[in-house]
């Protein structure tokens, strides 16, 4: 069982202004006024008898005698205390009658508060045994609960171990018809199989003899084939060989017309050009030319430069100063050769 813990008791009041507080003052209180009261009642001390010093004479010689104490002082009578007021005496006693009444209520204030917090305790007490109460009931429910659910499991792996076993032997009725009916379909295959097989070999015995025949069909065509392959071979053989002449005669000409039409191109450009003072052997400014199939200039462009703008600019004013240059009139000769080809100006040679 949960211990409880007293939830703790206030009152609303300071702790100056607690029960226990007012009731040590008052008992406090108390003590004062009674050691009070037993003073005054106490009589009052007697002065003390004056001391007599006497001397003693004898016959004997004088024996120095000490000299005598001095007296003690007389004590000092204690003053009467003054009477307190009985007016006065009467208001402190209403004074503590009422601390005292309101000691006593704060006390019956205090034990109602405990009685509260007894029956607070015991509502508590009594919530923590129903709320145990309910635990075990509801402990008890699914308890029963999870019963009723084994049993229902049990119940149904019961039925599903029968559900096998009827399983389990409806297959083994129809694993033994199957099997009669694999050994009836056994047997009429194997009668099926056999017809097959002589059928299959009388198939064979005639897919040879096409087989040879076609055979035969076949060498005969391939060696037609291998005999128009031969001939084909050197008629193309011998294409290839007039082809490969006819090209090297046409490129052979097409070199000699190229090689004719640059000489001219650049007896050309050497009479056009007008060299300038400055211009030495070591200077040399390399063109590209552009031109059009009829010989017209497209564009020309400076590859690299002598180191002389005025050398550079009288090769350009040179190449632009030819209104139509000299190209053959085969156009692949004009388009290998002379659609785009560059030049160098030195003043010794055009190259």
């Amino acid at each position: 069982m949960i211990d409880q813990q007293r939830e703790p008791i206030s009152t609303g009041q300071p702790a100056w202004k607690s029960p226990v507080a007012l009731s040590l003052l008052l008992h406090g209180l108390i003590v004062v006024v009674a050691l009070a009261g037993w003073s005054w009642a106490s009589p009052v001390e007697e002065p003390m008898p004056r001391s007599i010093s006497a001397r003693l004479i004898t016959s004997q010689p004088p024996v120095q005698q000490p000299a005598p104490e001095p007296a003690p002082a007389p004590v000092p009578e204690p003053e009467p205390e003054p009477e307190e007021d009985p007016a006065e005496m009467e208001a402190e006693r209403k004074a503590a009658e009422e601390r005292a009444r309101q000691q006593q209520e704060r006390e019956r204030q205090a034990e109602q508060a405990r009685q509260q917090a007894k029956e607070r305790e015991a509502q508590q007490r009594e919530a923590q045994a129903a709320k145990q109460k309910q635990e075990e009931q509801a402990r008890q429910k699914a308890d029963a609960e999870a019963k009723e659910r084994a049993r229902q499991k049990a119940e149904e792996e019961r039925k599903l171990q029968q559900a096998e076993q009827q399983r389990k032997q409806q297959e083994a009725a129809a694993k033994a018809a199957e099997e009669q009916r694999r050994k009836q379909e056994g047997a009429e295959r194997q009668r099926q199989q056999e017809a097959e097989a002589k059928r299959q070999a009388e198939a064979r015995r005639e897919a040879e003899a096409k087989r040879r025949e076609a055979e035969r069909r076949l060498r005969e065509q391939q060696l037609g084939a291998l005999a128009n392959s031969a001939r084909e071979a050197e008629d193309a053989a011998r294409r290839q060989a007039e082809a490969e002449a006819a090209a090297r005669a046409r490129d052979s000409q097409m070199l000699t017309d190229s090689q004719r039409y640059q000489a001219l191109i650049r007896e050309r450009l050497k009479n056009g050009w007008y060299m300038p003072s400055s211009a030495t052997g070591e200077l040399t400014a390399t063109l590209r030319i552009t031109l059009l199939p009829t010989g017209e200039l497209s564009s020309v462009e400076l590859v690299r430069g002598s180191g002389n703008t005025a050398f550079d600019n009288s090769a350009l004013s040179a190449v632009r100063g030819i209104n139509r240059y000299p190209v053959p009139d085969e156009r692949d000769t004009f388009e290998k050769y002379f659609r785009q080809f560059t030049i160098e100006f030195n003043p010794e040679r055009l190259r």
